[in-house]
């Protein structure tokens, strides 16, 4: 199993809570805004989930290979 890599744009987030209401294994809220619990991590598909159904576009999801997953464009 390879890993993914979870970038997420502070600035951009507003905090609504999406990510983690979607992935709360993956995401947490800290002041006001969303934060990955770790920044690599086994595939899942609730972190690909947690990034889609973010409405800012602020989370992006990479493959081992740097491959886009998430969001898609």
């Amino acid at each position: 199993m390879s890993k993914w890599t979870i970038e997420l744009d502070r600035g951009t987030c507003i905090g609504t809570g999406m990510c983690t209401a979607t992935a709360p294994d993956h995401f947490r809220l800290e002041g006001g805004t969303s934060t990955p619990v770790n920044e690599t991590v086994d595939e899942d598909e609730a972190v690909v989930d947690a990034a889609e159904s973010c409405p800012m576009e602020a989370i992006l999801v990479r493959s081992a290979d740097g491959t886009v997953l998430a969001p898609q464009v």
